[in-house]
């Protein structure tokens, strides 16, 4: 048995996510998005491929669309022809030292190119219950930012499919009408009942925040994330000691290199929860580093796709499934796109799941 994988060639294609609405948050509406496909064989053996997916988020992401395309031609040119031990921890350990901290997205798609690869080509990325014995996850139901009347449809339809969680974006109309659709909920659904987050995207400024947390902590609340925007530090950590709702951390962790530097991060502002999302993040060594450093804190954390396609995704619900989660999970972006790669992904009543009844698409 070989120890090596051995003689790796790279190929990379571009593919443009279409969403089947406009997906609205505080920095604009979506109606579309870039994604590459990154694959890796032996040479010789062509049909054993191991996929990726560098998804980079316009106007979020550290490497943007065309940043991601160049760097991606020239490290498949650079790396044919490599060498790689065979195991996740040489794997992940290779990818931290060889591809730079300010391309997040293609660390994750080498990462999980190579573990697919890894694990015979099968889009296996770890081994555990949830790709081998179709173990669900609980998720949350996305609530995306619009009309009003869109908003209540969304809700109406995510409460009649069985979620007990909802995540709201919030930010982007009316805060009266944004705490209306909240009251909406909440004469339907106790907080026992039904679960809900909300998503500022850093919309709020500074010095009204807390009267805006104030407000919203009256929906009985499990947290909101990012109220206000990354690089205010002293204002997030003094929020984060006062506020009467659990405070997230998402925008904030992009861009933080290192053990050390999230350790200070973490310290310092002393957030309730943190969001991990492996695409913006830079795979998954920096956010198993998120992790340890979150709960020796006692600080909450739970992982959220970024758009991703389903390639993506399911990279990062097995790498969420290494881990004993209690809380829903962002996972359920891959029902967005009309487009979307055809896979064993399978949501019902909250859950995700891995179904191997089904077989991936094109």
């Amino acid at each position: 048995m070989t120890t090596k994988l051995s003689g790796l060639t790279f190929k990379f294609h571009q593919h443009l996510l279409k969403f089947k609405f406009e997906a609205g948050t505080s920095r604009g509406a979506l109606t579309e998005k870039t994604s590459f496909f990154l694959e890796v064989y032996e040479l010789g053996n062509e049909k054993t491929i191991g996929w990726g997916e560098a998804a980079p988020l316009p106007k979020l992401s550290l490497d943007q669309e065309e940043d991601v395309k160049v760097e991606l031609t020239r490290l498949c040119h650079a790396f044919d022809g490599l060498e790689l031990q065979k195991s996740e921890k040489a794997i992940l350990s290779w990818v931290n030292e060889n591809i730079a901290e300010q391309y997040p997205s293609i660390r994750f798609a080498f990462e999980t190119a190579f573990l697919d690869l890894l694990h015979g080509g099968t889009k296996k990325i770890f081994d555990n219950a949830f790709y081998d014995l179709g173990s669900p996850i609980p998720i949350n139901g996305l609530i995306w930012m619009g009309k009003k009347e869109f908003m209540l449809e969304q809700i109406d339809k995510k409460l009649a499919e069985g979620f007990d969680c909802i995540k709201m974006k919030i930010g982007a109309i009316d805060f009266d009408q944004e705490c209306g659709l909240l009251a909406y909920i909440r004469k339907q659904f106790s907080a026992d009942q039904v679960t809900i987050r909300v998503d500022a995207n850093g919309a709020f400024k500074a010095g009204e925040a807390i009267d805006k947390l104030r407000r919203l902590s009256e929906f009985a609340l499990h947290s909101i994330e990012q109220p206000i925007q990354k690089g205010q530090e002293d204002a997030m950590r003094n929020l984060c000691e006062v506020t009467p709702l659990p405070i997230a951390l998402d925008e904030e962790l992009i861009g933080i290199h290192g053990f050390d530097s999230k350790k200070v991060l973490l310290e310092k502002i002393r957030p309730q929860y943190i969001i991990l999302k492996p695409t913006l993040l830079g795979g998954i060594q920096s956010c198993r580093e998120w992790i340890e450093i979150a709960e020796s804190l006692g600080i909450g954390w739970w992982m959220t796709s970024a758009l991703e396609s389903n390639i993506g995704l399911n990279a990062i619900a097995q790498f969420t499934a290494t881990y004993e989660v209690k809380l829903p999970q962002g996972l359920g972006t891959g029902q967005l796109y009309h487009n979307n790669i055809g896979s064993p992904l399978t949501i019902y009543d909250g859950e995700i799941f891995y179904d191997k009844g089904k077989c991936w698409g094109k």
